[in-house]
């Protein structure tokens, strides 16, 4: 090859490879609490979520924006949220409330450690965040970086799910907003998150009875968005499951979102918070194989592949067990 087909190819690695991530936490959990319920706040505080979003959006009527986002500014100052991640949700930039909402949290909230943008549709949104906070922090003289987290939650969003992922170095997270995609799409599915009997196949078996198979209408939003913050170094988290007296639905949701990738699950009720904890993090048998692992490949000599328990073992699954212990290391240091 060539010099110039090789600096070309280099070039394509750097920026064409699947990044870390850019801001690692653990948010296997995200409480939606509103801003304007200040009875939910302490016991929000208390509870197990990793992160806590203070709603100023679709929680809140238009009458009483402004009195919750005193609230919000409020509770981050004056209550202990311990070590969770703090955000909170702004009314989206088309409204009038988007701008006051933003200033008003960053300027006056050491606490807050990130924007939670809704109806994000183009890479523009996130810029507009992006410099809104730049002047705010260098104004202030803040030290740490405010992130940034979005929602995608329409069909622009989705479109251009790729060009938002690389709009900003603060945007750490995606979120797909299942209840607001499906009013964009103007799908008929009544049960936000659950399984809709209008996606099925209806088929006849090769004696002739009737088999039906039940699909979920939202894998490509799912497994796109998914996919794109894998690729440019985000947090894939899952929307809401409005259910939430369904315990079992629920944890299926939410192991349907792992099984993709996702690394957390968003609750709209306190009972939701353990159950995605539980799921998002490895089990018990998950570290043992992993350190398994790791210890048969160090014993190997070098090899970059063994048996181990008639299974082939590569460099692959090292990755997969490092990446399970880093996980595992976060919850550890959240416990202590």
């Amino acid at each position: 090859m060539s010099n110039r087909t090789n600096f070309v190819i280099e070039v394509l690695k750097v920026f064409y490879r699947p990044r870390d991530l850019r801001q690692p936490r653990l948010q296997r959990s995200e409480l939606a609490v509103p801003a304007s319920s200040e009875k939910f706040f302490e016991k929000a505080a208390k509870g197990p979520a990793d992160a806590v979003f203070l709603d100023l959006e679709d929680a809140v009527v238009p009458e009483l924006k402004d009195k919750a986002r005193e609230l919000a500014v409020q509770a981050l100052n004056d209550i202990d949220w311990g070590e969770k991640i703090m955000a909170v949700r702004v009314n989206a930039l088309d409204t009038p409330w988007a701008y006051r909402d933003i200033v008003a949290v960053a300027e006056r909230c050491k606490r807050l450690d990130m924007i939670l943008l809704p109806k994000c549709g183009i890479a523009a949104d996130v810029y507009v965040v992006e410099q809104l906070l730049n002047g705010i922090e260098a104004t202030i003289g803040r030290k740490t970086q405010i992130g940034i987290e979005v929602l995608i939650e329409t069909a622009a969003g989705l479109a251009n799910v790729e060009e938002i992922a690389q709009a900003s170095e603060r945007l750490e997270a995606m979120i797909f907003g299942i209840g607001d995609f499906t009013v964009s799409m103007r799908a008929r599915d009544p049960f936000t998150g659950q399984s809709n009997p209008r996606y099925r196949m209806f088929g006849r078996d090769e004696t002739g009875g009737v088999e039906r198979s039940w699909s979920d209408p939202w894998h490509f939003a799912l497994a796109k968005i998914a996919t794109t913050c894998r690729a440019f170094g985000l947090r894939p988290i899952d929307g809401p499951f409005v259910d939430f007296k369904d315990a079992e639905a629920f944890r299926s949701s939410a192991e349907r979102a792992s099984a993709l990738g996702y690394e957390g699950k968003w609750a709209i009720h306190p009972s939701q918070v353990e159950l995605a904890n539980d799921v998002f993090a490895p089990g018990p048998e998950d570290i043992v194989r992993a350190r398994a692992i790791k210890e048969a490949m160090a014993k190997s000599g070098g090899n970059g592949a063994i048996q181990m328990d008639g299974r082939l073992v590569d460099l692959a699954h090292i990755k997969l067990a490092d990446a399970l212990l880093e996980r595992q290391a976060l919850i550890d240091a959240r416990r202590r």
